[in-house]
């Protein structure tokens, strides 16, 4: 796949003028947390949906953060025809399992939430009807799901991910989860994407990641980017002028959606 292919897809997106997606927002109940967790689901206007994209907030951000960023995500529904799920994470979850039973947002997003959007919806079962993507806490959290479920997802994203979060031990509460890095490296180490590269199975994902040259996210992106490099890992790598903030999230998601449309429409063709 060549990357002028999902550069004209978002210029076709932007430029295009179409009615808006419905937008609902679930309630979906965690045994495993035993609490309710909310979910915004963007499904196209005039189109049955096939398949899914799980689309993951950032620190302190929540269900609906992401169409507050970027509104036009309902026009790139309608335009690509592929459904877009945008889960609660919880404040600072990074979408690990934790020892607190409040955390256990890897279960909920694997275990709990894409059951019941596909029974819900009536989308596509298969792997190759699944994407997983987010920003910066949650583009972590989507390709450490990835990479630790590639049962359940054949492409996954990452955009501004805080994809190796050892540089930033002191940061963002998660020595609340893990212990102190000093103390425990081995736990940082198991739950940082840049460590579990060697999870991921050849030919088993599809993967694309962007991250502003202006963000403090960049030289872990570059790092993760090398190392896939290295290791003959295929992938798709997108760097930008941009800070870490709104601005550029509103930018990046129309690359990385015509990305999955590209991905989804290539599966089509397989079948």
């Amino acid at each position: 796949m060549k990357k002028h292919i999902f550069l004209l897809l978002a210029v076709i997106a932007s430029i295009l003028q179409l009615h808006a997606a419905t937008v609902d927002t679930i309630t979906v109940r965690s045994a495993r947390m035993g609490k309710d967790v909310k979910a915004v689901v963007v499904s196209p206007e005039n189109k049955k949906a096939t398949s899914t994209l799980y689309l993951l907030h950032g620190h302190s951000g929540n269900y609906a953060s992401w169409l507050k960023t970027a509104p036009h995500i309902k026009q790139l529904v309608d335009t690509y025809g592929y459904m877009v799920v945008c889960p609660d994470g919880g404040f600072n979850s990074w979408y690990w399992d934790t020892e607190d039973k409040d955390y256990q947002y890897e279960t909920f997003i694997t275990k709990e939430l894409v059951p019941f959007v596909e029974q819900q919806y009536q989308v596509g079962s298969d792997r190759v009807n699944r994407a997983i993507t987010g920003l910066s806490m949650g583009g972590h959290g989507a390709l450490y799901l990835a990479f630790r479920h590639q049962d359940l997802f054949a492409f996954a994203g990452s955009t501004s991910g805080g994809v190796d979060i050892r540089p930033f031990p002191n940061n963002w509460s998660m020595k609340k989860h893990l212990g102190d890095y000093h103390e425990k490296p081995e736990v940082w180490d198991a739950h940082t994407v840049i460590e579990l590269t060697h999870l991921i199975k050849p030919q088993s994902l599809n993967l694309f990641i962007d991250c502003g040259t202006e963000d403090f996210f960049f030289q872990v992106n570059n790092k993760l980017h090398e190392k896939l490099t290295y290791m003959n890992i295929p992938h798709h790598y997108l760097t930008m002028p941009g800070k870490h903030n709104h601005e550029y999230w509103a930018k990046s998601i129309d690359f990385q959606m015509a990305f999955f449309a590209q991905c989804f429409q290539d599966q089509s063709v397989k079948k």
